[in-house]
């Protein structure tokens, strides 16, 4: 593996950041630098006053994150040992949630939080997806798949590029939807979260095939189901919905715009015992909450997931509007004593800014109400610094 070195010396504010550990730099916060970066290029950060190490990172001319820091203060090699070294730790991490065998889906590496930057590694029971956002990894990626697939013991590892990287001409020869190790005979791999069944499609799904962030949650939903009527909002393919019905729920509605989406739902919801109806209605969120309303509909649970409204920062007050909105809409739908669960996956909107949110309409429609639980990311999200943090819920019970 030839490993082209960059040195490197920062600005003051940059070099604060990554004394802190933060793992980005910036192509603003680089005073110098040595060499003539290609994709993934090994870049050493020097200290601008005593020209000590202060980390090491792979160079991105194409992401205005242009070094993205893997090892920072101690030095060490970035090879074989250190790529065993930090899988190993964030596969030990994941080891309580595999522990009762009640789960066999699980996210092993979560970017930057687990010193991968721009790189995900999801386990489907025998199947490991990796989903590369960066170009960085070509280089160092087939020695990586064998490390991840020998330290989770499954036995095929298939690719996923995202849009971006699909474009990017590179020498090293991956493509998107690669099996680069194994043999991948059907791509919809059925896997199992706290016992619940599910199937995910990890050549074409979303994302890597799932969503496996919200697992704990669910599990929540399920537990709070029994002969419950539950109202799932933005469903995708049913983790909540499905959660409910296994739960014991008497009737669950599924909404998404999508209707492939919907009849992912209704097939994970076969995967399981259950025996509660199973409604699906596809359309846009907002529209059909005004229906429900108009048509007074009531639920005992009502469960808001939407995507991320705020990708980037000009998105953030129209995220917070839709989120009002949303909450408005899902208190005129609860029955007294109802729950109402909402989400958020918007790491430009904070928690404390999402849940006080949330609170303020509560109080606004005048209904009294308690906070029963908030909940933020599951073991196998952990978070190493403040913008890997996205994932935030708050759980409401309506008192009148």
């Amino acid at each position: 593996m030839k490993q082209n070195k960059l040195v490197v010396k920062l600005n003051p504010s940059a070099e604060k950041m990554v004394r802190r550990n933060h793992p980005w730099v910036f192509e603003s916060g680089i005073k110098q630098i040595k060499g003539e970066g290609n994709v993934g290029d090994l870049s050493v950060i020097f200290d601008s006053k005593s020209n000590k190490f202060l980390a090491i990172g792979l160079y991105d001319p194409f992401s205005p994150i242009r070094i993205k820091v893997l090892q920072a203060i101690k030095p060490q090699n970035i090879d074989e040992k250190w790529f065993k070294e930090k899988i190993k730790q964030a596969f030990d991490k994941r080891k309580p949630l595999l522990i009762d065998k009640t789960t066999n889906a699980y996210r092993v590496i979560f970017g930057e939080n687990d010193n991968f930057p721009s790189l995900i590694a999801d386990v489907y029971d025998s199947v490991l997806v990796v989903k590369l956002y960066s170009a960085i990894w070509f280089k160092y990626l087939n020695e990586i798949a064998q490390i991840l697939k020998n330290i989770t013991g499954v036995s095929v590892v298939v690719l996923r590029l995202s849009r971006n990287l699909e474009k990017i001409s590179n020498e090293y020869t991956f493509k998107n939807e690669q099996i680069l190790i194994g043999e991948l005979k059907n791509p919809n791999i059925t896997f199992k979260e706290h016992n619940v069944f599910f199937r995910a499609n990890v050549i074409k799904g979303h994302k890597t095939g799932f969503f496996l962030d919200h697992r704990h949650n669910r599990k929540r939903v399920g537990e709070l189901s029994k002969n419950k009527t539950v109202l799932d909002v933005f469903s995708y393919a049913g983790g909540f919905s499905v959660h409910a019905l296994v739960g014991g729920a008497k009737k669950v509605v599924s909404v998404d715009i999508s209707k492939k989406a919907l009849e992912l739902a209704k097939e994970n919801a076969k995967l399981n015992n259950t025996f509660g109806e199973h409604q699906t209605l596809a359309n846009e969120a907002f529209t059909v909450l005004r229906d429900l309303t108009n048509n007074k509909q009531k639920f005992d649970i009502v469960v808001i997931d939407p995507p991320s409204f705020a990708k980037q920062q000009s998105e953030i007050q129209g995220a917070l509007r839709a989120y009002t909105k949303l909450c408005i809409k899902a208190a005129q739908l609860l029955n007294k004593s109802g729950i109402l669960v909402m989400a958020s996956c918007s790491a430009r909107v904070s928690a404390n800014e999402f849940f006080n949110l949330v609170e303020t309409v509560l109080k606004s429609s005048k209904r009294k109400f308690e906070i029963i639980d908030k909940t933020y990311h599951d073991i196998d999200h952990p978070i190493a610094f403040k913008e890997g943090a996205y994932l935030k819920a708050i759980y409401c019970k309506i008192h009148s």
